[in-house]
């Protein structure tokens, strides 16, 4: 049965050394949470993850949810128990508002420990991650009562909430949606429609489920302009917060997938149910973006989640199995074999998957870190910065970390050989369960386009300017370390390359179209090079510093020196493929009539 134990080191090594969060404690959320403080919560969620997620996750896998014929959906068997510890320890509150009774800590934590949760059990932590994403949309953009009414139950996790936007006959593109929404006198909406692949729309782990619906008003726009966002309880809610009578919204039917069975996909039928209003009319885009930019960054977040928990049961297995002598003489030679770890195409895949791992762990780090930033500094430029990086990034994190997260599953399960396919061992249910994250709120093809298409130029590139100047400065600041050198040169060059496939789409993109679109994989997965490149140098610049100041004995720095290194050699040459590939432009991608193919 595959094992999981959380990365603290890692954690303490981003946290201390490399973002070094003590220089924030002035901020709010940051005062609160001295380093002390995060480490022990840290610890205390690491034991959580690793005793109670993690052994009911192949329970989820084979278990699945079961609907029952009222439509009601009894989870697998220990999600229950565990949710309510999951309660009781305060863990969904963590970085929410004090205001509604949450602990106001630092969003980088939660990141952390989000990880930890995805890692041990990602089909369970998709309950409380998409509750999160409701309370940011409600925090956001619902008014006072609406957030005095449902905010406090979402912190705390007794409720927990939906993101309802698909439809069976569109999903990407929303202007086609038919869920209509009727005012009524009591400034209340009837909201009817069929809304499909619901992430944990009907499950018996809380008492009420606040579904966020997109609807479209009648007599609105069509298309995307004519679309509004309504709260939907699933229970409604009395004025003292009690729960009143069921509302008309049922389960019709639990997907059938090849992954994340322990939750609740659902098809939801909406049948005159009671719906409230977010915001504005026909500005419900506006206030689910919200939700979704959220639950976007979970979602790259998962991708890293599956690479990390398969690459260390890939790593273990791979100590113990013995297969063959080392191809440089045997290393176990009291044995009939030599373990596997000795061989190199070995080491290449597990190699790959801890240089991604730890790369894209600082990426989404740094990029909270900035989340964190947008709220609580006082300083209207950093705010501005931080936004325009989270615009940016959001894509990039979503799309290049799901990509290589599934791609390092794959290969940690290659790792085990025949084993890797037979369920017992436990490595096919990482890679099924990471398939979805390429797919679900918004496909990795999607997120490219919005990258090239609006994020690139938005405000006259002003983010990615941003990004350009911030690794210049570090350039300069660099440039005569020899330690450090290799590091320094490796992001000079993704920069450059970065910086030339976005003059060639600010160039071609716009005088043709198809030319943006063809090349908008591989310039995502270019800024997804680019990006762990620069996170690679402030890993190196942070330990190479440890080492001087005490750390010299300690064998974690050497460790992530030489896996630096690999990056430098074995990764970073693919953002000059990326760059050649997106310079080809249209013509060759879109040569072929339909009926050629």
């Amino acid at each position: 049965m595959p094992s999981y134990k959380a990365p603290l080191r890692e954690y303490r090594f981003l946290l201390n050394d490399v973002l070094e969060i003590d220089r924030y404690s002035n901020l709010p959320g940051f005062s609160d949470a001295p380093i002390d403080v995060i480490d022990q919560v840290l610890e205390e969620g690491a034991k959580f993850c690793e005793g109670v997620l993690a052994p009911l996750n192949k329970v989820g896998d084979e278990h699945g949810c079961v609907r029952g014929d009222d439509g009601s959906v009894t989870t697998p068997p220990g999600f229950k128990a565990a949710y309510k510890q999951l309660v009781d320890a305060g863990w969904p509150s963590l970085s929410s508002d004090p205001a509604y009774g949450g602990q106001g800590l630092p969003h980088i934590v939660a990141l952390a420990w989000s990880e930890m949760v995805s890692s041990a059990n990602m089909a369970f932590g998709m309950y409380p991650g998409l509750s999160h994403g409701a309370y940011e949309a409600i925090h956001q953009h619902g008014s006072d009562a609406q957030k005095q009414m449902y905010l406090p139950k979402l912190v705390t996790g007794e409720w927990t909430g939906t993101m309802n936007l698909t439809e069976p006959h569109c999903g990407t593109d929303l202007g086609m949606l038919r869920t209509k929404a009727i005012p009524q006198a009591d400034g209340s909406y009837r909201i009817s429609g069929q809304k499909i692949f619901i992430s944990a729309g009907e499950h018996d782990l809380a008492s009420n489920i606040i579904h966020l619906v997109l609807a479209r008003i009648e007599g609105a726009p069509q298309g995307t302009k004519g679309i509004s966002l309504f709260i939907v309880p699933k229970y409604l809610v009395n004025a003292d917060g009690s729960l009143d009578a069921r509302n008309g919204v049922v389960c019709g039917k639990i997907e059938e997938k090849m992954g994340i069975h322990g939750n609740s996909t659902c098809v939801l039928n909406y049948d005159d149910a009671v719906g409230y209003l977010i915001g504005q009319e026909n500005k419900g885009l506006m206030a689910m973006f919200t939700m979704m930019n959220v639950a976007r960054l979970g979602v790259g977040l998962q991708g890293l989640s599956q690479s990390e928990v398969a690459y260390q049961n890939a790593v273990t297995y791979a100590k113990d199995r013995i297969q063959g002598r080392s191809i440089t003489g045997a290393k176990n030679p009291n044995g009939p074999a030599d373990p596997i770890i000795v061989h190199p195409d070995i080491r290449r895949m597990l190699m790959d998957a801890k240089v991604f791992n730890e790369g894209a762990r600082a990426f989404t780090f740094w990029t909270a870190l900035y989340g964190d930033l947008l709220h609580a500094s006082p300083d209207e430029k950093v705010r501005e910065k931080a936004e325009d990086y989270m615009g940016l990034m959001t894509p990039v994190i979503k799309s290049y970390l799901t990509d290589k997260g599934y791609a390092n599953a794959t290969n940690c399960q290659q790792v085990y050989g025949g084993h890797g396919f037979i369920e017992e061992w436990g490595m096919s249910q990482f890679v099924r369960d990471a398939r979805i994250t390429m797919i679900y709120e918004g496909a990795n093809g999607i997120q490219a386009l919005d990258l090239v298409g609006r994020k690139l130029g938005a405000n006259g590139g002003r983010a990615i300017f941003a990004f350009f100047k911030e690794i210049d400065e570090f350039l300069e600041a660099h440039e005569g370390d020899g330690d450090l050198k290799p590091f320094v040169d490796g992001v000079k060059t993704a920069k450059a390359q970065l910086q030339d496939g976005a003059m060639w789409l600010m160039q071609n993109g716009m005088t043709n179209f198809d030319n943006a679109g063809a090349a908008s994989h591989d310039f995502l997965n270019l800024f997804g090079v680019a990006a762990l490149s620069y996170m690679w140098a402030l890993q190196a610049k942070a330990a190479l510093a440890a080492k001087k100041s005490g750390g010299a004995g300690d064998p974690y720095y050497d460790t992530k020196l030489a896996t630096g290194r690999y990056f430098l050699a074995r990764v970073l040459p693919e953002a000059g493929m990326h760059l050649a590939k997106l310079k080809t432009g249209a013509e060759p991608v879109m040569a072929l009539s339909a009926e050629n193919f």
